[in-house]
């Protein structure tokens, strides 16, 4: 059966892709411009904060996640995932931000001044938004570091940390070194997890939170929780992991794997776009540090896709900015109708 035309809407100034706390802010500072705007994303508002552990908290303090000139309200000195949701639902609210959800970006075509972005919905119904400028604030939560290793497609392995209880007595791994990879593994021990700690590094990573460091180095000193440093996973089954060490190859006893070994943009996205990426500066992308317009007149890029794959570089603390800069070259560059029509 052949799929339904697809439907289009008037064309608008400004078309984001992607509705988390960066492209919400740039959504922001164009439509204060006076510029119309839509935001596209695959998922729910702010979807990859909603996909972070249930109990999280932030590393910053709450005025480092504003965004329009909007107070965050906690009580907490570092807020927590729940609170961070609620606050973009408000703001989302207060500026009725013009957003559409569970949109998939199957493609963009057009040039500067007539891009059309052709989606799809959760029943694979395609839709086209017609816009005169883009910007591209996908983020880099979705796509996970893999380890190309035999088993790693088994449906006890997760690139992703929620919550320990279903792991409540369970023998768990946990691949990584940094911030996800302790704060998940604390978690887990807390919660009755046997938990074994796997990172190729001689020691947990010099970027763990500082208040974070001694307590994982602490459990792994008193063997509550089992580490091995210098080593890989080198294969995963149903009911074992098999590591390389230092002193050799072991098997151990396994319920659960922990692959937290990072993330990365969507660079093949990016690609498609005709954005060029800097294969010897990381894959960053060729992008205008003044007005951040990529080198495809008209195609604007906002949060962590900026530093290619130095994804510690850029969070909501400093992406939050970027709007002001996307806005200021709309208005510089008179975006309406009239320039382009």
């Amino acid at each position: 059966m052949s799929k339904p035309l697809a439907h289009t809407e008037p064309i608008v100034d400004l078309a984001v892709i992607g509705a988390g706390p960066t492209g919400m802010a740039c959504a922001i500072e164009a439509k204060r411009a006076g510029f119309t705007v839509i935001l596209i994303d695959k998922g729910c508002l702010c979807n990859s904060l909603f996909h972070y552990p249930s109990n999280m908290t932030f590393f910053t303090t709450p005025e480092l996640l504003e965004i329009g000139d909007i107070p965050f309200p906690s009580p907490n000195q570092k807020p927590n995932r729940d609170e961070a949701l609620e606050y973009y639902r408000k703001v989302c609210e207060h500026y009725q931000l013009d957003v559409r959800l569970y949109e998939t970006v199957e493609q963009v075509r057009g040039s500067d001044g007539k891009f059309t972005v052709h989606t799809t919905d959760r029943f694979g119904r395609p839709l086209d938004h017609k816009a005169r400028k883009l910007v591209v604030a996908t983020g880099y939560y979705d796509l996970p570091n893999y380890l190309d290793i035999p088993g790693e497609d088994l449906n006890k392995v997760s690139h992703y940390y929620n919550d320990p209880h279903p792991y409540f007595g369970l023998n768990v791994v946990v691949i990584g070194g940094k911030n996800s990879a302790a704060i998940a593994a604390l978690d887990l021990w807390r919660h009755g997890a046997k938990v074994t700690l796997v990172h190729r590094g001689a020691e947990m990573h010099r970027h763990v939170k500082y208040w974070i460091l001694p307590d994982i180095n602490n459990r792994i000193k008193n063997g509550e929780i089992e580490a091995y440093f210098s080593s890989s996973v080198a294969r995963i089954a149903e009911d074992t992991v098999t590591l390389l060490t230092p002193e050799g190859e072991r098997t151990l006893e396994n319920n659960f794997v922990f692959a937290l070994t990072g993330y990365q943009p969507d660079f093949r996205f990016l690609e498609a776009l005709g954005v060029r990426l800097d294969e010897k500066n990381d894959r960053c992308p060729a992008c205008d540090p003044q007005t951040l317009e990529s080198n495809v007149p008209g195609i604007y890029l906002a949060g962590v896709v900026i530093a290619g794959e130095r994804t510690n570089e850029i969070f909501i603390e400093n992406g939050r900015f970027h709007g002001k800069l996307i806005a200021a070259d709309l208005v510089a560059k008179n975006v309406s109708a009239a320039a382009f029509d």
